[in-house]
């Protein structure tokens, strides 16, 4: 079969990391072209990655080099409109995180799917490590019992000048903090484990930083299988971390790691009654694959192969943009929020910050 024509609109730092995973993917993939609009930057990916077509703006791109994938890898502003244009090109689309700065956005991306025939997938590469994939495997199987309680913490650190950066720490660039623009990536992975949220009750501050929007969130999240979860989002924290745990019926499974696991990040304590069937479960799981982009990818391509929706598709990205928007709703009306309250009517539905964030 022909190779997979993809193209990278953005050629800044996670560029590479798209690039140099296609690459490794080998000749199921063929990266055709870039877009920047920067002149050398753009020139300089391109020599380094062997990408043929250069091209100033996505407009020539679609017209010209017609992608079966196109990689969005620009700031979070930008993402509704790039993807947007590709949907209506036919062009299927893999979107850094958030994919969205709102729920309203993603619902119209999700619509122009429907229109035109692409598909839109968001970049959420914590779900594809195998870790994870065992955890969740486990947790179908009945072998770990019910989840109860769980814990998700990005306790990262950025200093006041990473903010001084002009469209960092706004709203109406990157759509929100630490809850939209990094705690999202282990949010989601939260949310890939427990399934559906019902309920969260958060507070959002800005306790260190200046900027527009906020520096730490703290979210209680109870969901639809009876679980609840502690949720933090920090960029005050020195010693970083992220740090995810579920306790389960019959045992207490953590991931520790910062921006990106492996195997041996991971770690599994059976309740002794259990022990023999959870570790049998546990070692006979999938393994050796880390949570990088290029688990991801290789599962997009697969899936443009067969024709089934590409992962994450925009219905489970939904999902964790929910929880993010719940988040800031309830911080900022200070009350309890479910997913339905998250409708067309809800200044959230539109906008992170709602009618504006009462600090």
């Amino acid at each position: 079969m022909e190779p997979i024509r993809a193209a990278i609109v953005g050629t800044g730092n996670v560029a590479r990391l798209h690039a140099e995973s296609l690459r490794e993917l080998g000749e199921d993939v063929r990266l055709v072209g870039a877009v920047d609009v920067d002149g050398d930057r753009l020139t300089t990916f391109c020599d380094r990655h062997d990408v043929p077509a250069r091209h100033r703006d996505l407009a020539s791109l679609l017209e010209k080099d017609r992608p079966d994938l196109v990689h969005i890898c620009t700031p979070p502003g930008t993402h509704y409109d790039l993807a947007l244009a590709c949907l209506e090109a036919g062009s299927n689309v893999l979107v850094e995180k958030p994919p969205t700065l709102s729920l309203a956005e993603l619902d119209n991306l999700i619509e122009a799917e429907r229109r035109h025939g692409a598909a839109l997938a968001t970049v959420f590469q914590h779900r594809f490590g195998t870790g994870a994939l065992r955890l969740r495997a486990m947790l179908d199987s009945g072998v770990l019992g019910r989840p109860l309680v769980a814990i998700c913490h990005t306790t990262w650190f950025r200093n006041q000048a990473y903010f001084d950066v002009e469209w960092r720490g706004r709203w109406d660039t990157e759509g929100g903090g630490p809850t939209m623009g990094h705690g999202i990536h282990q949010m989601d992975l939260l949310c890939a484990i427990l399934g559906d949220w019902t309920e969260v009750s958060a507070l959002a501050r800005q306790q260190a930083r200046r900027m527009e929007t906020e520096d730490l969130s703290m979210a209680h999240v109870s969901f639809a299988n009876g679980a609840v979860a502690s949720v933090v989002n920090s960029l005050l924290s020195i010693r970083e971390e992220s740090y995810l745990r579920f306790d389960f019926e019959r045992a207490t499974v953590e991931l520790t790691h910062l921006y990106g696991y492996g195997d041996d990040d991971w770690r599994i304590t059976p309740a002794p009654e259990y022990a023999d069937e959870v570790m049998a479960a546990w070692q006979a799981g999938s393994s050796g694959v880390p949570s990088a982009h290029r688990a991801q990818f290789a599962e997009v391509l697969r899936s443009l192969r067969m024709g089934t929706p590409a992962p994450v598709t925009s219905a489970e990205s939904r999902r964790t943009m929910a929880l993010v928007a719940g988040v800031y709703a309830s911080a900022f009306t200070r009350a309890p929020v479910r997913p339905a309250e998250l409708s067309t009517d809800s200044p959230f539905y539109r906008k992170m910050e709602g009618n504006g964030p009462r600090w």
